[in-house]
Order: C-alpha cells, then sequence, then structure tokens
C-alpha cells in the first residue's frame, strides 16, 4: 500500500565500469545520469540538493535512512534542487517534524529529480571509494543493465565542464538581511554609487560561481552589504563597483576551463582583498600560477578533518569538492599554506604572503555541518577594516 502510494517502479543503477545495482525508484518513471559521488553527511540533505556544487552529479548519501524530516523552505541553499539524481538506502515515507513542510518524494517530485533507495549504499560507496567518481545512469525505463552502462559511458566527463556558467545567476543582485533585492537601474552599468550603506558596512562584491544562501548569510552577518555579481563579470566593472572586498564563491565543475573567471581574478589580485572557498580556492590558486586536479572520489560531507597550520587547531569541516590545489605548483615566494586536510595531506587553505588574500577548500558557512571555521568571515572582514 505504501509503495503503490510512492510511486514505486523498479529500476537499474548502472556504472560505466559495468558494476550495476537493482534499486527502486521512489518518485515514479524517469531516467538520469551524472556522476556518481558519495555524502558522508548524517543530516542537511536538503542543503546537499540545492548546493549548486552539486551540479550534473547524483548523489548517494552513506546515512541509511533519509526523508524522516520532510523538507523546508528555510534550508534551501538556491532555488532549485541541483543534483541530477539521489540515491539513498532507505527512504523514510513519513516526516515527523515540527518545520517539515512536505515529504522529500513530494519536493524531488515536484522537481522532476529522481530518488532512488533499496540498494546497498554501503557497496556503492565501497566502490566508488576503491574505483573513484564515475558516471551512472539510472533508468525505470530501460531493464537491461548492459544497455544502462553504455547509457553511462556517453555521459560527459566532469573534466573539462565549464559548470560555474550553468548555475551562476545571470543578473547582478543585492544580498540584504536574508533576501534578494533586485538592484536599481540594472540595464545602467554597475558603479560605487550601488553601495547603499557605504560607510557603515563593509561593502562586497562576492563572485556567484554556484553560490549557497548560507555564505550569503554569514557574510550579511559579518557587518557586509553584499552585491553578488554573474561568473563572467569583468575586473573592470569591479573596479568601478569600488567595493571593499571582493569574495570567490564555491561552484560545481572543474576549474580548469573557467578562463574568463581566472584572469578576471588575476587582474584583481591587489585591488582588494580576496576571500576564496571551495572552487573560488581552486580559481584564485590558478590565477596565482598554480595546477589543480580531480580527486579520485572527492570530499563530501560535514565531517571533514583540517588541521589549521597557523594554530594548531583542528577544525571538523563541511566540505563539497571532485578537484583540488595541487600545493606543490604554488610558489612559496607567493603563498603560504595555512591549511591541510588530515585524512589525505591535500591542501584545504592558503593566504598570499604580501597581499590580503587568502582561501579555504571546505565550507565555514556549515550548511550542513559543523561551526568550527565560521571565523574566517571575521578574518575576511578584518582584512578589509585594515585597508
Amino acid at each position: 500500500m505504501i509503495e503503490a502510494e510512492i510511486d514505486m517502479k523498479k529500476a537499474i543503477l548502472a556504472l560505466e565500469d559495468g558494476r550495476t545495482f537493482d534499486c527502486r525508484c521512489f518518485t515514479g518513471s524517469g531516467e538520469a545520469g551524472g556522476e556518481a559521488v558519495f555524502n558522508t553527511s548524517m543530516t542537511g540533505y536538503q542543503e546537499v540538493l540545492t548546493d549548486p556544487s552539486y551540479r550534473g552529479q547524483v548523489v548517494t548519501m552513506t546515512y541509511p535512512l533519509i526523508g524522516n524530516y520532510g523538507v523546508n523552505p528555510e534550508d534551501v541553499e538556491s532555488d532549485r534542487i541541483q543534483v541530477s539524481a539521489f540515491v539513498v538506502r532507505e527512504y523514510q515515507y513519513f516526516p515527523s517534524n515540527y518545520r517539515s513542510k512536505s515529504s522529500l518524494s513530494d519536493y524531488l517530485k515536484a522537481q522532476y529529480i529522481m530518488g532512488i533507495d533499496g540498494l546497498d549504499t554501503r557497496a556503492l560507496t565501497l566502490h566508488l571509494r576503491n574505483s573513484g567518481a564515475m558516471r551512472v545512469f539510472i533508468s525505470t525505463e530501460d531493464s537491461d543493465p548492459l544497455s544502462c552502462v553504455e547509457k553511462a559511458r556517453l555521459l560527459p566527463s566532469m573534466i573539462g565542464q565549464d559548470l560555474a556558467s550553468v548555475v551562476s545567476s545571470r543578473l547582478p543582485y543585492r544580498w540584504m538581511h536574508s533576501g534578494i533585492l533586485p538592484i536599481e537601474n540594472i540595464e545602467t552599468a554597475l558603479t560605487s554609487s550601488v553601495w547603499k550603506h557605504r560607510g557603515n558596512l563593509r561593502s562586497v562584491v562576492a563572485f556567484d560561481f554556484g553560490i549557497k544562501t548560507n555564505i550569503l548569510r554569514c557574510l550579511d552577518q559579518a557587518g557586509c552589504e553584499v552585491i553578488v555579481v554573474p561568473a563572467a563579470t569583468s575586473a573592470d566593472t569591479i573596479r568601478s563597483m569600488a567595493p571593499d572586498g571582493i569574495f570567490l564563491s564555491n561552484g560545481p565543475g572543474d576549474p580548469e576551463p573557467l578562463d574568463y573567471a581566472i584572469q578576471t581574478i588575476r587582474e584583481l589580485l591587489g585591488f582588494r582583498p580576496i576571500f576564496g572557498i571551495c572552487l573560488g580556492i581552486q580559481l584564485l590558486a590558478r590565477a596565482m600560477g598554480g595546477k589543480t586536479y580531480k580527486l579520485k572520489f572527492g570530499h563530501r560531507g560535514a565531517n571533514q578533518p583540517v588541521k589549521n597550520l597557523k594554530t594548531g587547531r583542528i577544525e571538523i569541516t563541511s566540505q563539497n569538492h571532485g578537484f583540488a590545489v595541487d600545493l606543490t605548483t604554488l610558489n612559496p615566494n607567493d603563498a603560504e599554506i595555512t591549511h591541510i586536510n588530515l585524512n589525505d595531506q591535500t591542501l584545504e587553505g592558503f593566504r598570499h604572503r604580501t597581499l590580503p588574500v587568502f582561501a579555504v577548500q571546505y565550507h565555514p558557512e556549515a550548511s550542513p555541518g559543523p561551526h568550527d571555521a565560521q571565523y574566517l568571515f571575521t578574518e575576511f572582514n578584518r582584512l578589509m577594516a585594515d585597508q
């Protein structure tokens, strides 16, 4: 009876290396594909679903019971679901939480996103850890495993994809007190007159490579007036706006093809204090002459240990990235390594030795996740105050 109400459909999940899983779709019929990845968070599935950094990916949650607290309009990180499909061990049909406004199933179906359960997500996660993130195809229509594997192999690789331009806002907008406000006279060029609270709040231009809502909340709470601009905004436009600081956001895909953003950041080095996170640190590193590479299976979850090399403190962090900066390619005369991942010793943060520029690979806005790294927003504010 429950399965009939949820509109359960038998499905196949096929990986490009030939591994397949029988499963069920709890959102009805359909097909979907993308890069198969996993997230180790125990809560926060709605924030995961709406994080633009997951664009083009099929996300598997390692925590087995998903859907138990439903969904609500406050816990979104963008204006839509960004994942290509959502895979869980066991979908919870009846949410119970005072904030819940609807079920996860209804939320997914309303945006035509497949929800998959009834498979061994532990086995799938171990396979991805051993073999690496890879392309996956899911179908309720095609019952031939070999055919589904071939369809997975036809999907585009994450390497070389500029997905930031896909998820970025098309127009600049103002963020004030947890809300988006349109910019008046948007047809005219952005100038320093765009700021309404100059002198009382720190004026920050935030590049939208896939920016999350809670980042904007954190900047707002740190005493910043924020204008969000599209990913392809030019350095000349930023100079015309004359902000106190520049923020480089998170985002999906491979940083290497984002030549337009890398060149813009290079031109802005030394102009104003810069703070970057996630994709932002990768673009900043490339602007400073460094290189990036694809991790085997990435870091995705709210429990990633990072060591702050300046304080010796261990921070538990929220992360979501499949690419990383090759720390051996950063010029030691320019870049000082500040944070290292304790699981695999990959780069998690650096700052410029002479310019007011710093960045981290993880998510200090912690949505979902711990709050160990929120001090970085205060640090950004201090850098702007010192200029």
